[in-house]
Order: structure tokens, then C-alpha cells, then sequence
């Protein structure tokens, strides 16, 4: 029986190596645009704005930082009011001003981890600062909210943003179970909501929230 030539044998070897390329490539092709334009799909807590029936739970995540508070972070901070473009996670709000603590610290888009590294969160799902309804804003209790305990009735919580400055006055302060679902629910007027975990000075993740309400009294 006669050998096939090496010359032969040669160019089956390298008609299948090209076969065999261009399926896989025609496969890369394919997939690529199966999947254009595909959006990862994200689950979200509704915020109950409009059933009365519905509520959520805010809760942060292990309080184990051991960092001072950030300085406030220069950039653009994003515009709140009924034209501006929903702000997205990890976006400038503006600043919370603290009086009683003489302290300032930034407002973040977000109550992820790496937004309350940074300053103070807003819960996406809250109106935004002035709004008529409850604005919820976040912090970690060992680091910016360190000294929220003492704060006390009446005191002012003042937010600027690039378009106004609102100020509260707290109204009352509470201490709720971390699972607690009176936290953010619709309010009549505008309130501003400041959570951070407590106890204060507790050794891994604190079982309960200490709440401060505070209600609208100058826009200006």
C-alpha cells in the first residue's frame, strides 16, 4: 500500500487547524452578539413612598473600621431638585453640618460599604434632602457618627447641597433592634432620618440603631 506524501499529509493537517479556527471564531462571534447589550439585572428594597402598607429595613454592615472621618472630598456635587438627573451610588450629595459636634462630613450617594468609608450614606430609595417626605442618611458609628449620642433634642442638623441648605431640628431619638421596620416609612413633610449602629462602643456587629428624626424648619 502506498504512503500518502509528507507534502499530503501536511496540508490535511493544516486545512482541519483552520476548520477548526474559524468555528471557534464563528462561536466568539456569536456569543458576542447574543449578549450585546445585556444589563445586569440588580434586586432593590422599594422604598414604600406610596403604600402605607410597605416599610423596609435599613442596616449597615460590620462596624469594624477603626478609621478616622475622611475630609470632605472636593468634585462636583450632584444638583437635588425635580430636574436633576437621579444621582447614582458613590455620587457627592453635599455636606452634613453637625453643630453640637462641630463637625462637617460628606454626603454620599449610597449606603454601601465603600460609600460610608467615605462620609455619610443616602439610602437611594429616601427623597432626596428639602424633599417633602423622609430623607434617610447613614453612618458608621465608629468613625463619623462616633459622637451622634451626643446630640440632643432641639439640636440643628444642617445639609448643603449645590443648590440649597436645609436645616433640621431634632425631634426625637431613638433606639431600635437592628431589624427594626419603623425606620424608613413615608412621612407628611419633610424629615430627616440619621441611623448609625449601636451600642456605641461594642466589639463586632451591634445588635441595635440608634435613630435621630428631625424635622424641616428653614430652607434657606
Amino acid at each position: 500500500m502506498r504512503k500518502a506524501s509528507p507534502r499530503l499529509e501536511g496540508s490535511s493537517l493544516r486545512g482541519i487547524l483552520f476548520l477548526t479556527i474559524g468555528l471557534v471564531g464563528i462561536g466568539l462571534v456569536g456569543w458576542a452578539a447574543a449578549n450585546i447589550g445585556v444589563k445586569p439585572v440588580y434586586t432593590a428594597v422599594a422604598y414604600p413612598g406610596s403604600d402605607p402598607r410597605a416599610s423596609a429595613t435599613l442596616s449597615s454592615g460590620p462596624n469594624t473600621l477603626g478609621v478616622r472621618p475622611h475630609p470632605l472630598e472636593p468634585g462636583p456635587v450632584s444638583a437635588v431638585g425635580s430636574s436633576a438627573r437621579p444621582p447614582s451610588d458613590g455620587d457627592r450629595i453635599g455636606t452634613l453640618i453637625i453643630p453640637a459636634l462641630n463637625r462637617e462630613i460628606l454626603v454620599v450617594e449610597g449606603t454601601g460599604d465603600g460609600e460610608l468609608k467615605r462620609g455619610v450614606g443616602h439610602f437611594s430609595q429616601s427623597v432626596m434632602p428639602g424633599a417633602d417626605d423622609n430623607c434617610v442618611l447613614s453612618g458608621h458609628r465608629d468613625t463619623v457618627l462616633n459622637d451622634l449620642g451626643k446630640v440632643k433634642k432641639g439640636d440643628r442638623l444642617i445639609v448643603k447641597t449645590s443648590t440649597d441648605t436645609f436645616t433640621y431640628a431634632v425631634r426625637r431619638i431613638r433606639i431600635v433592634d437592628k431589624d427594626d421596620r419603623t425606620v424608613i416609612v413615608p412621612t407628611t413633610h419633610a424629615v430627616l432620618t440619621l441611623t448609625t449602629c449601636y451600642p456605641f462602643h461594642f466589639v463586632g456587629n451591634a445588635p441595635d440603631r440608634y435613630i435621630l428624626v428631625a424635622d424641616l424648619v428653614a430652607p434657606n
